[in-house]
């Protein structure tokens, strides 16, 4: 049978969709590139197939793009210059030599990309056949079915896919079951029996879809959690193959990259004057893949004495401030996060002396906290004092070049170590950027500033996982340029080791999102740090200032307080000092500063039910869309089938109806109804013509006979109470016509 234009758009965008599906968990489970060249490519092929090219040119257009991707991606030599030509043929002479003698690790890139370009064709010829044939239903389960092993099998999560999938069939396979009635005969097409049979269609496979999606669901009673293996969800999350991890600390760095699923889990609270950075480590050693600890040196430690922690010089001004944590209940480390410039602990839960001891390894500055026995003790509440700094500029750039006297030898050489196999390309780079700049402050600024440019993309999904001899940052520099927060930091700390700076790289939270003000301080808010909030970021190291930290990661900041004059008792500065670090201070107005902390007052509990609002939104915004899409359909599917209960509601109200123009407020409500149904009255009709229309469709005189009535109480000022339930009689029976 002979396909009509509808049926064929119907299929053919169906094969299109399909065909994403098949290929979208490529490019997240592999470091495929440009897949969006490699699609254009499946479409031409499925395309030409699709409507029915000869086979010789449906080849001879084959080759010659993959002739032209080949080209584009691994020769320098132009497309018409054909001697790449002759080299790539005798590379696929000897690839094919090693595909079967099983030497597959010998295999080339440009062989790699011949064969996928072969693998995608493949599948464009494959759903075209099931398309051909009109085997929708077994395209369908064998979609599903690979879906399905990938979302089991790998680190691809296809709960989106499937739903996407499912819905686009079923609504592929009612349109054409229309479409085949039509052809048929069995139905017309005209604009109210489309009505009938689509409206309800969307209307029931969108209201399953929610209620599938809001449903609650067991979990399985076997599941595949326990299965590891290379590129499973399980491998992904243990940090040894490429996949989707979930995003937040870790202690293995020592393989960096790929995607990173997001995760809005709590962690902790804080109660302070500002939002802050929060340290759980840091790492010396990079290794081309990730990074690791030199060394690990373990030392007790009293609440007192984290001020070793604390690098900053006796030059620089800093100011006091205090933070009250209050950790989640599901934090599974013992480990302790800090402010940087933590001097003490102020308390800690639970405490009990000679029991609870800190360790501190002194080589990464990770704070643990252990009961008697080295035995693990997850900590619930602390306090900890901190100082902010504010740093001259002048004292800042003073550093122009290494100096023994200040840098001790062994320092320098962990703090500027790299291996030795990374690429020259990425010094070449850091020369590139600090051309120009004299001194190791200026030229950490100016790499810092270098990720701005709009090459470079932060995105935790699509991220590149490095083969096993690609160098981690010489990727993410030169070819991806797309990444997170590890991506950037690694790259900034690796340039300027490159340049001779001694960098280490810093792990631990961002300051997190507002979630209320304090109770028991109006000065201090509430912030909340989630999974999520997980970050990495540089700390540079300049003689006489100690380590300061850079934040080179796209969308992010944590500028430290920088005096660019001498002058330190500005108006400015003394502002920013907090209120008991200003002696003297004159003592307000009582009635002005009573006026205003009301307004404070005020503004503070709408900011924290604004906040609140934001904060709901944000952790639970995918239910509240599923919420607000069931509730409109519903409303939707109300409205679009009015017609058929409103007459049951405009019948009960009308029996019970005492007003006095109830016989023309009746009639005209039947107006109404008839024109929903399909029976619209034109302008120009009198009232008894159009009565005679309706009994005609109807076989009835009952329209006419209730116009009669409806004519005498209008002109003839006729009482309607005489006639009134002969006509509520005749009213109902043509109201009841109309459902």
């Amino acid at each position: 049978m002979i396909k009509s234009n509808f049926t064929l758009f119907l299929l053919y965008t169906y094969g299109c969709l399909l065909l994403l599906e098949w290929v979208r968990p490529i490019e997240q489970l592999t470091t495929t590139y440009h897949m969006k060249i490699f699609m254009f490519y499946m479409l031409i092929v499925f395309t030409l197939s699709f409507f029915k090219v000869k086979k010789i040119l449906q080849w001879l257009i084959n080759l010659f793009l993959v002739l032209v991707f080949v080209n584009r991606f691994h020769y320098d030599l132009g497309f018409f210059q054909f001697k790449w030509i002759f080299i790539f043929i005798s590379h696929i002479v000897e690839n094919m030599i090693w595909l079967v003698t099983g030497q597959l690790n010998e295999l080339t890139y440009e062989f790699k990309t011949f064969l996928f370009l072969l693998f995608l064709s493949i599948i464009a010829y494959s759903i075209n056949f099931f398309l051909n044939r009109n085997w929708l239903f077994y395209l369908l389960l064998l979609t599903v079915i690979y879906i399905s092993i990938l979302d089991s099998f790998t680190a691809y999560e296809a709960k989106f896919a499937i739903v996407r999938t499912v819905l686009l069939a079923f609504t592929i396979m009612g349109l054409l079951t229309f479409d085949n009635l039509l052809d048929k005969g069995r139905v017309h097409y005209y604009s109210e029996y489309v009505k009938k049979w689509m409206i309800p269609l969307v209307s029931i496979i969108i209201l399953f879809v929610l209620i599938g999606s809001l449903a609650p669901k067991h979990s399985p009673i076997k599941t595949f959690s326990n299965w590891s293996f290379p590129g499973s969800k399980q491998d992904a999350k243990g940090g040894s193959g490429g996949g989707t991890k979930s995003v937040g600390y870790d202690t293995d760095d020592s393989i960096l990259g790929g995607p990173v699923k997001s995760n809005d889990d709590p962690v902790f609270q804080y109660e302070s004057n500002q939002r802050t950075y929060w340290k759980m480590e840091t790492k010396d050693t990079y290794t081309g893949r990730g990074w690791v600890d030199s060394a690990s040196t373990q030392r007790p430690m009293q609440k007192e004495d984290f001020v070793m922690l604390n690098s900053y010089s006796d030059a620089i001004e800093t100011k006091i401030e205090t933070a009250k944590i209050t950790i989640d209940d599901n934090y599974q480390y013992n480990y302790i996060m800090y402010p940087e410039g933590i001097n003490k602990v102020v308390n800690i839960l639970p405490y009990e002396s000679g029991i609870n001891v800190f360790k501190v390894d002194t080589t990464i500055d990770r704070i643990s906290y252990f009961k008697k026995d080295s035995i693990p003790e997850i900590p619930a509440k602390l306090e900890v004092e901190y100082e902010i700094p504010r740093y001259k500029l002048e004292d800042l750039i003073k550093t122009v070049k290494l100096d023994s006297d200040l840098i001790n030898a062994v320092f320098y050489q962990n703090y500027t170590q790299l291996p030795a196999n990374l690429p020259k390309r990425i010094g070449e780079l850091a020369q590139q950027i600090t051309k120009g700049k004299t001194n190791w402050y200026d030229k950490a600024k100016a790499i810092e500033n270098y990720f701005d440019k709009e090459d470079y993309k932060y995105t935790q999904k699509n991220v590149a996982f490095p083969g096993p001899n690609v160098d981690y940052v010489d990727q993410f520099l030169f070819d991806t340029k797309t990444g997170y927060c590890n991506n950037f930091s690694s790259s900034m700390a690796v340039m300027l080791r490159t340049l001779g700076i001694p960098t280490r790289w810093v792990k631990g939270f961002t300051g997190g999102n507002f979630a209320n003000n304090s109770k028991e301080d109006s000065s201090k808010q509430i912030y909340e740090v989630t999974v999520n909030n997980a970050h990495s970021w540089v700390e540079v190291f300049l003689p006489n200032q100690g380590w300061v930290a850079f934040e080179p990661t796209k969308g992010f900041s944590n500028e430290p307080i920088i005096n660019t004059s001498s002058d330190n008792s500005s108006t400015t500065e003394q502002q920013e000092l907090p209120t008991n670090a200003i002696k003297n201070k004159p003592k307000p107005d009582l009635e002005v500063a009573g006026e205003e902390s009301k307004k404070i007052e005020k503004t503070n509990v709408f900011s924290s039910l604004w906040n609140k609002i934001k904060l709901s939104i944000k952790s639970d915004w995918k239910k509240m869309i599923l919420y607000l899409g069931l509730i409109i359909t519903i409303v939707g599917i109300i409205y679009l089938n009015r017609r058929k209960w409103l007459p049951y509601y405009f019948m009960l109200i009308y029996r019970f109806s005492k007003k006095e123009n109830r016989l023309e407020s009746a009639y005209l409500t039947l107006l109404r109804q008839l024109a929903r149904y399909g029976l619209k009255r034109n302008e120009n009709e009198t009232l008894r013509n159009y009565a005679k229309y309706i009994d005609s469709l109807f076989t009835t005189s009952e329209m006419t006979e209730l116009t009669m009535y409806y004519e005498q109480y209008l002109y003839q000022q006729a009482s309607q109470e005489d006639h009134w339930e002969k006509c509520l009689k005749l009213w109902k029976s043509l109201m009841k016509r109309t459902i």
